[in-house]
C-alpha cells in the first residue's frame, strides 16, 4: 500500500518529533553521512567533463525521486510511521513558519559566521557535526533570506511559468535550455545574479549556508525541498497527461552532450535504474 508525504506545516507534534528522530539516529549510525557523499560526488556541472545525472541536465528530476527515496527507506528502517514531508515555499515564506520551528529543523544561523544555533540540529545539541563536507566547517550552518543582500523564496506564478510548459526537456539538455519544465523548474535563467536564480535553485540560495553547495544534504531542509520539487513532477504528469521524459534516445556522437547525459532507457547512476523506471510513484507514496 502507497504511503503519504504530507505539508511540512500539517504535521502534528507526534509526526515531527518522529520525523526528527529518525533523521538523528541514521545520523548516528552513520547513514546519513553517505548520502551526503553521493551528493557531493554526483554534484557535476555543465562545465565539467564527463556524465551529469544529478544536475543541470534531464535527469535531474528521477535522480532527486530515487535518491528521495532510498533516504525514506532508511527512516522508515528506524520508524515505519516516517515519510519525508514536504516544503511549500509558496506558502510557508516566513523564516520563523514550518519548517524552521524548534521542534523541526531550527531556524536561521548567527549574524557572526551563520551557524545555526536553535533545534535539534544546532552543533551544540551534539547530534549534527558535518563530517562530510566541501570545507571543514562541523556545524550546520543557514543564512534564510539572506541578511546582507536579500532575496525573495519563489512564488505561486514562478512554479506556474515552469509547469505550464508542456515539454519535459529540451536540447541543449543543460543548464541553457530555454524551453522544457525541468530546467526551469530546476531553475537555470539567463543573466547574472539572483535574477536568473528561479524556483528550486532560488529556495537553495533564499536558505543559504549549507544548502549552497555540493554538501547541501548536510541540511536536512535538503528533503523538504526536493520532495517539493517532486510534488511539482507530479502534478506537472497530471496537467500534461503524463508525457515522457525526455531525451527518448541518446545523443549522438556529433552532439555536445554524447555520453554527458541519461536517456530515458538508460541506466541511471549510482544505481541500477532508468529514468523511465522512475516516472510513476503511484506504487509506492502519494502526496497529501
Amino acid at each position: 500500500m502507497a504511503y503519504t508525504r504530507k505539508d511540512v506545516s500539517t504535521l502534528t507534534k507526534a509526526e515531527r518529533r518522529r520525523f526528527v528522530g529518525a533523521l538523528l539516529e541514521i545520523k548516528r549510525r552513520g547513514e546519513y553521512d553517505e548520502f551526503v557523499r553521493i551528493h557531493i560526488e554526483y554534484y557535476v556541472s555543465d562545465g565539467e567533463d564527463g556524465l551529469r545525472t544529478a544536475h543541470m541536465a534531464p535527469s535531474f528530476l528521477p535522480w532527486h525521486r530515487r535518491f528521495l527515496l532510498d533516504l525514506e527507506r532508511a527512516l522508515r528502517r528506524v520508524d515505519s510511521s516516517v515519510t519525508v514531508p514536504y516544503w511549500d515555499w509558496t506558502k510557508n515564506r516566513s523564516a520563523t513558519a514550518a519548517p524552521w520551528t524548534a521542534d523541526l529543523l531550527g531556524g536561521t544561523g548567527r549574524p557572526s559566521d551563520q551557524r545555526v544555533t536553535t533545534g535539534p540540529f544546532a552543533h551544540a545539541e551534539g547530534n549534527w557535526t558535518l563530517t562530510e563536507n566541501v570545507t571543514d566547517t562541523e556545524f550546520l550552518t543557514r543564512d534564510l533570506g539572506r541578511r546582507r543582500d536579500p532575496i525573495q523564496l519563489p512564488t505561486r506564478s514562478d512554479l506556474e511559468w515552469a509547469l505550464k510548459d508542456p515539454v519535459y526537456d529540451t536540447a541543449p539538455w543543460d543548464s541553457t535550455a530555454g524551453k522544457g519544465f525541468r530546467n526551469k523548474l530546476e531553475g537555470w535563467g539567463s543573466g547574472r545574479g539572483s535574477a536568473s536564480w528561479r524556483n528550486h535553485n532560488r529556495v537553495h540560495r533564499w536558505v543559504g549556508g549549507a544548502m549552497l553547495g555540493g554538501a547541501s544534504v548536510n541540511d536536512p531542509v535538503f528533503w523538504l525541498v526536493h520532495a517539493f520539487v517532486d510534488l511539482q513532477w507530479s502534478r506537472w504528469q497530471r496537467r500534461h497527461g503524463r508525457p515522457r521524459y525526455l531525451p527518448a534516445e541518446p545523443p549522438g556522437r556529433g552532439s555536445a552532450q554524447h555520453g554527458r547525459i541519461v536517456a530515458r532507457h538508460e541506466r541511471l547512476p549510482p544505481w541500477d535504474t532508468t529514468p523511465d523506471e522512475l516516472e510513476d510513484h503511484s506504487r509506492i507514496y502519494r502526496y497529501a
